[in-house]
Formats: C-alpha cells, structure tokens, sequence
C-alpha cells in the first residue's frame, strides 16, 4: 500500500490560492480553469480534487471529467501522479526555489444527459467550484485561503453568495474565503437573469436569483412574491435566529439544464419547472422545494451531525443521523410552505396523504429499516434502481417527516398544546444568532432538546421508529393530527400535478405500476398486481385489451374490471419479444388522500397555519 496521505491539520495555510475559471465556451460546455498554488517549500506535495461533497452526503466528485491537468514551477513542467489508493490525489515533487504550483486544466462538463448532470446550456450554467479546484493536503479546508474569479459570457448575469471585489473586462473576481466557503458558494449565471428582494428592509439581505429558459418565465405576480417572502418571515418566526451574513437563493426555470435542490450556508442551488411562476396553480409539486432547501441553513449547514462534518473534502462521511438532517428538513419543507402561502393547506395536506401512502405500501420495510437507508448516497450513488419499493431509496427524508410529525402531535398532545415541535427548532437550529460557522450534534442532544421541550422517553421513541418493520408505514402522527389515510377513485389536484410533473400515469395503488409518457413502466410494485404478471420496469405497453395504449385507455380499462370484471390486458414489449399479459386486478383505481376524522383535534391543521 501507499504511504498515507498528510492528515488535515486546524493550522493556517501559507498563502493565498488563486483560481481563474473561464466558462464563455458555450458550445462545447468546457470550463478552462488556471490556479495559483503557493508553497512552503521543495519537497513531495499532494494536491486534492474534492470528492466528499456536503449535500450530497457521499463521494460523489465529477473527478472523471477533470481533464488536461498540467502542473508547472517557474516554467517548468512537473510530473505529476495520482495516488494508486486515493485517486482523487496529485502528488508532485516540488523543486527547490519554486514559490508557487500553477495548475491548468479543464473541467469538461456533461454534452448529454447520459454523461451526467447538464450544468451547461446557450441560456444559462451552473458553477460548482469544487470540479474547479484543486487543493493541498494536509489542512483543513476552512484553513486555506482562496481568491476566485470568473469570466462569463458577454450580458449575462449571476447569482452566488460570493462577494464580488471588481469586475474588470469581463471577468469578476470575488473577496478572498476558506476553500470550504468557496465551494459552499456555488454560482448560477444566465441570459435571461432576474434578482427578487426577499426581505425589504430586514437585518440581512436574502435574494432570489432567477434565471430561465426564456424571458417570460421570469415574470412573477404580486401574490407569488408575497407567498415567497414570507417564507422568510415565517422561517424566523420558526427559528428565531439567522446562520448568514446575507442567503441568496439561486433558482433554474429550466428542461434543458439538470434538476438540482442541493443546499448551502448562505445560498441554495434550486432547479425546477421553466413554468414555475407561469403555470403556478398547475405545480404545486413544485413549490415546497424553496422552503427545503433554505430550512438547510440552520438543519445540516449550521447543526450538522458530527459524524457528517469532516475536516476537508477527501475525508470520508458518516451519514447516520440523516433522518434528522434530511427528514426533519423535509418536514419544515412541507409545514413553511404552507404557512408561507406556497402551498395552500389543503395542498400541504395532500401532500402529506401521497407520502403517507408511498411508506404505508413500502413493502421493502418489511426486511430493512429505515435507519440503514441513510447509507444509501453511499450504496446507490443515488442511480436509479429497479425495486424501490423493495430495495428502498433514501427513505430517511419522507419517512423521516412522517415520524416528525409523529413527534409534533405528540409533543401538542401530551402538553396540551401548549408545546410543538417549533418549540424544538428554536431550542435546537435558533441558537447564536449571527454565527455561520458549524456547530455539530449527536443522537443524545437531540435527545435531550426534546426532552427540554417535552419530558418523555424520547430515546426509546425514536430507536423503535428508525428500526420498525412493519406492516405499514408510522402513521400515528396523521392520526393524532386529526387525519387517517384513504384511497378514492379520483386524484388529488397535488397527485395530478405530481403525475403531470413527472409526464407520467402513477397507478401504484391499483395495478401497482407507473408508466411513462411513451408508455414504458418506470415503476413496478413489489408483489403488486403488474409483479405478480410478470412486470418489470423498462418494459413497454403497447396495447391495453386489445387497442393502442393510452394512458386513459388504461385507466379506464382498471375502471371496468372493477368487482367481477375481466382481467386487464396488455400487449408488452421487452427487448424485441412481445407478449400477452393479463393482470388479476379488480379493485378499480385507487388513489390516495387524507381524510379529516370527526371529533378529533386538528393538530395537524393548525401545524400548517402561518405564526402571527
């Protein structure tokens, strides 16, 4: 085996790193990338290309499409040569005299969705620093100081929490920071480019950046302004306290750049639907993913599990208390988009029934906790996988809400009300306002905050929700907020929308299949009616009871089996092999919602109502 790479020491780097990114090569989305090294002294150097990447909780760093690395001394080319073990690691001998390393290469962006995520297209970019960068061993990285700058294509404009310190000739260069902050400060730059003040005269400048597709869909009415600024309201009446020094959100109105909801310190990389604003009643599938990626400046940026805080980013990271990280942020997504005005409540409530049902049919519980399911950006990589309803994926983020939001019933039960799980986020995320740096926590303080809120065996409460089996999801916070889980004949608006979203026929609850827009199965219930056929996603419908498929045609297809009808036929390609299946299914369609129960307390309303 190889010597060890230098372990990264708590001490001050000697000098300033210097990063020149040139991203105006539009066509063939390169981003030309020239960086300034200093060094110590001669003598073996390794040089680091992020890989560990907070966010996305697993080593995720686009080191294949790091290309055309050339390193030089005083004009001199040095060898370099990647570490066998450790191969996101440069190692180079420095010669004597030399006072700095500089760097060139190109960061060769996805021209294909196949390739990965498109972060380049002619309207718009997105600029993650850390596929721009190189950094040394040895440190940590909130140590090693770095100045960047940047040239974009002529008239575009950008958004990022960077502060500029000029701009001369074309290119911006940005307030030297830690080399954490900078690739915590990702930039979204755009022909059609728009700034929204969020907070109008408040103690610190929160801005929407929006760029799109399109100059119309920039445009934004009254009321959906309203609704998004008061997401800032109701978030600080939620957690008191503010982790930046200024939060800019960074929003794609785009198809033909790659989706993203990933969260920073100060900003958020946001991607959704180029119609968000245009066709607003139409996507309110799309209008809690704000709310959830800002709730993660206080939830996972600022208290960040211990286990998940690493001193740079080649360190490897331990993601067990993601169902806090995650699933608690996910339930504040959802709760301050309602109380915002983002999402209407019966739209929230919606919302909550589609996930109660995901979990409640999840029958891959039966065999694996949620708990081990925070291993999953590490296992899966987050590729897609053909069972997920039985393999699982990442169910710590909507398991994880239901069971907040078995902990917020619970805590305005047993308190008569006069305690709620807000009362936890001010005690838990509300705390040194002002501070942006990291303060980490456990199983036991999140244990013992509870506690502080509402004396109760939280402990034993929460260890036997992370490793429950089944049968069913948790759903004792729908019942105790007033609610139970249902199935009717006909979609929810929020349901229609996510199918809509999606370009797909969802039918998981009767067929138990999902089907695309060109009528391939993307999804296929385990032990489900289609399962139990011999379906498998990747296979195609062609014709539903003899006639050419179409996604009414099935629909109503399942309508007329209901009760003693005749099995629902289907024409399936697989490959180049057609077959006949007939699926047992006579249950008609079947979709799920939240119905209020008579008598009981509306707990779960009254968490969807904005503060005062």
């Amino acid at each position: 085996m190889p010597a060890p790479i230098s372990a990264p020491r708590d001490v001050a780097y000697p000098g300033l790193l210097k990063l020149s990114v040139d991203a105006t090569d539009l066509d063939r989305r390169i981003f030309r990338v020239r960086e300034t090294v200093p060094v110590a002294g001669p003598g073996p150097f390794t040089l680091l290309f992020p890989q560990w990447l907070p966010g996305n909780h697993s080593p995720t760093g686009q080191l294949d499409k790091l290309a055309g690395l050339i390193v030089t001394a005083d004009g001199q080319r040095l060898d370099w040569t990647r570490d066998p073990v450790a191969v996101a690691a440069f190692h180079v001998e420095i010669p004597l005299g030399a006072k700095n390393l500089e760097l060139e290469f190109q960061y060769v962006s996805p021209t294909d969705g196949d390739q990965g995520r498109v972060v380049v297209t002619p309207e718009m970019m997105n600029v993650q620093w850390n596929n721009m960068a190189l950094y040394p061993a040895g440190y940590f990285t909130r140590q090693i100081p770095i100045e960047a700058s940047i040239r974009l294509p002529a008239g575009w404009g950008y958004g990022t929490a960077l502060e500029a310190a000029k701009t001369d000739d074309g290119v911006v260069t940005f307030k030297p920071v830690g080399f954490d902050t900078l690739v915590d400060s990702p930039m979204f730059a755009g022909r059609w480019f728009k700034k929204l003040d969020l907070d109008p005269g408040g103690r610190s400048r929160v801005t929407l950046n929006v760029m799109a597709d399109d100059p119309g869909l920039l445009e934004i009415t009254p009321k959906q302004l309203e609704a998004h600024r008061n997401l800032i309201v109701q978030a600080d009446k939620l957690y008191g306290a503010r982790h930046y020094d200024h939060y800019d959100m960074l929003l794609a109105l785009t198809d033909r750049m790659g989706g993203i909801g990933l969260e920073h310190q100060r900003s958020s990389e946001n991607g959704t639907s180029p119609r968000y604003f245009v066709d607003w009643d139409k996507l309110p599938s799309t209008r809690d993913l704000l709310a959830h990626e800002y709730t993660h400046s206080w939830n996972g940026k600022y208290r960040r599990p211990a286990d998940l805080w690493t001193p740079n980013f080649n360190i490897p990271m331990r993601d067990s208390l993601l169902w806090v990280y995650e699933g608690q942020t996910q339930y504040w997504g959802f709760v301050l988009a309602a109380r915002a005005g983002l999402l209407t409540k019966q739209e929230a409530l919606d919302a909550i029934g589609a996930t109660a049902a995901t979990y409640d049919n999840r029958v891959g519980r039966t065999w694996r906790q949620m708990s081990d399911t925070t291993n999953d950006p590490i296992i899966a990589m987050r590729r897609p996988i053909p069972w997920t309803s039985w393999q699982r994926s990442e169910d710590y983020y909507s398991e994880g809400q239901l069971i907040w939001l078995d902990v917020d019933t619970l805590i305005r039960e047993r308190s008569g009300g006069k305690k709620s799980l807000d009362d936890f986020a001010k005690a838990f995320f509300g705390v040194n306002d002002g501070d942006w740096s990291q303060l980490t926590y456990d199983f036991d303080e999140v244990v013992r905050t509870l506690n502080g809120v509402q004396s109760y065996d939280w402990a034993t409460f929460l260890k036997a929700r992370l490793g429950s089996h089944g049968p069913g999801a948790p759903l004792d916070g729908v019942a105790r907020g007033g609610y139970r889980l249902v199935y009717a004949e006909t979609p929810t608006d929020y349901f229609r929308s996510a199918e809509a979203r999606r370009k797909a026929t969802d039918l998981t609850y009767s067929l138990g299949l999902v089907v695309n827009k060109d009528g391939e199965l993307t999804a296929v219930q385990w032990d489900g009616p289609a399962f139990k056929a011999g379906l498998t996603d990747g296979q195609k419908i062609v014709a539903v009871n003899g006639m050419a498929y179409d996604p009414d045609r099935l629909k109503d297809a399942v309508q007329a089996a209901r009760g003693a009808g005749d099995p629902v036929e289907l024409i399936v390609k697989a490959g180049e092999r057609f077959r006949i299946v007939k699926i047992a299914y006579n249950g008609g369609l079947r979709y799920p919602r939240l119905e209020r129960v008579a008598g009981a307390a509306d707990r779960l309303g009254d968490i969807l109502t904005p503060r005062k």
